[in-house]
């Protein structure tokens, strides 16, 4: 919706270079500048807007529906499919154990398992491999109270326990050296994990979406490289979505735009903030190599509490696979340092710049935390970028449909799936299905979500009696 000036923090549209991402580096010749229909559509039954891992997933859940399958759904994408947060993202799905409520405990473990038997059940080839990630706390404090809050929910979760171990300095099999961290205070093992290729799982379900439908009357029509200007209720029920192409009217509009929501609904401005992250493709040792001295890492990685850094401000890491061609593959997928970007990227929504800084810290510091035997060098970069994260003023996801008493811009038949606050891949498949259910009559009471996820009058109002975002990031917790 319009209005008269823009808030503060604000989400520009997403801007048209962003940085090159390594999960772009072979992008699907079917959506590279996919538009199923040449002209944009001036109807639909449903409009999504945003073609990342929460959108592909309410449409792909909307097709699996009766009540949704003959649905004529237009995806509208501001840039090439799947060019946001998720294909710039580290790879990494690992759902929460010790550290979160049960619910959401619960909801992110069955949102792992969704995903791991979609890959299996269709062989999506997005290198996607199940493991387990350690949790490394370079600061003694922080592990303290991890271990706190994991001995305080494993007594009313025995899940916890079964997810998630503790790992401390007098530790044996594993010792923080046999895993490879052994400058960490402590750490905590949690299973279930994965490293993947983001981008390709979300190609495979865009093509797959685009390959049931039929040329003369696409059910599923994906327009990209089409941003969304902003949304218009008219008197008469529908929406009126703007774009730069043209106009698409619709009794439903889903808003899975995570950090950008707030450019089509500035309220949301204070709510869901846009954060730049850095990314980078580290090249592994000359001498690391499946059979060696120098093995591979068979973990996945987060490291809390290095150097200045908040807890908020995490490492995380995956390695990627080794190719069977000789020497490629095994990159170190190795995010995080915010602390080195001005303002710790807070309220930026531009990715066509990394941050220098960031970038730096990530190339040297990995073989200070983890032992790479390679004497503590400084690691070559293949590939460097940004993306931006939609970070929530109660850390929690924002789904449901946004009612005009919420005071928020919207009305009726608006919905939104946003605000994932750097931890969308265990969470944004799920949350997909449980707005694409709503949107299909289902009550918000009846759907499988978080209560806490749930958008929601009272929540609006609590969220906004917590410090804003920008506050609570720099103080290192909300």
């Amino acid at each position: 919706m319009h209005a008269d000036a823009a808030p503060p923090g604000q989400a520009s549209l997403p801007t048209a270079n962003s940085t090159d991402s390594f999960w772009h580096s072979d992008p699907s010749k079917i959506l590279l500048g996919h538009r199923t229909t040449a002209s944009l559509p001036t109807e639909a039954d449903v409009v999504i807007i945003g073609s990342g891992i929460s959108g592909a997933s309410a449409a792909h859940f909307l097709r699996q529906d009766d009540r949704g399958k003959d649905l004529k759904v237009v995806m509208l994408e501001a840039r090439e499919a799947c060019w946001g947060a998720t294909g710039r993202n580290g790879g990494h799905c690992a759902p929460g154990a010790y550290s979160i409520p049960s619910d959401f405990r619960e909801f992110e473990l069955q949102n792992f398992k969704t995903l791991e038997a979609l890959v299996s059940k269709h062989d999506i080839q997005c290198h996607w491999r199940s493991l387990s990630v350690v949790h490394s706390f370079l600061s003694k404090s922080m592990f303290d109270l991890a271990v706190q809050t994991y001995n305080e929910n494993s007594k009313t979760d025995p899940g916890v326990v079964k997810q998630a171990k503790i790992i401390t300095k007098d530790s044996t099999s594993p010792s923080l050296a046999d895993l490879r961290i052994p400058s960490a205070v402590g750490a905590i093992i949690q299973t279930p994990a994965a490293s993947l290729w983001p981008y390709k799982l979300v190609a495979w379900i865009l093509e797959n979406l685009l390959s049931t439908t039929t040329s003369s009357h696409p059910s599923f029509n994906l327009q990209t490289n089409t941003p969304a200007t902003h949304l218009q209720k008219t008197s008469e029920g529908p929406w009126i979505v703007h774009t730069s192409r043209g106009m698409v009217a619709t009794k439903k509009v889903l808003l899975t735009t995570n950090a950008y929501t707030s450019h089509l609904l500035p309220a949301f401005s204070d709510l869901i903030v846009p954060v730049r992250g850095e990314m980078s493709s580290l090249l592994p040792p000359n001498d690391m190599a499946p059979g060696s001295e120098n093995p591979p890492l068979v973990k996945t990685y987060c490291f809390i509490g290095n150097g200045e850094q908040n807890i908020n401000q995490d490492d995380y890491l995956v390695q990627r696979p080794f190719s069977e061609k000789a020497n490629s593959g095994g990159e170190f997928m190795f995010g995080g340092g915010r602390s080195y970007a001005a303002g710790a990227g807070v309220g930026v929504s531009d990715d066509s710049e990394i941050d220098p800084p960031a970038a730096k810290y990530l190339r040297q510091e990995l073989s200070k935390v983890l032992d790479l035997k390679n004497g503590g060098r400084e690691l070559r970069a293949s590939y460097e970028w940004s993306g931006i994260m939609g970070y929530s003023r109660d850390e929690k996801p924002w789904v449901g449909e946004v009612r005009g008493e919420l005071g928020l811009g919207g009305g009726e038949g608006l919905w939104v799936c946003a605000g994932f606050t750097g931890h969308g891949m265990p969470n944004t498949c799920l949350s997909g299905k449980a707005a694409a259910d709503m949107m299909m009559g289902t009550e918000m009471g009846d759907v499988f979500l978080p209560d806490a996820y749930k958008l929601t009058k009272e929540r609006v109002e609590a969220a906004r009696t917590f410090d804003e975002v920008h506050i609570a990031d720099a103080n290192g917790f909300r």
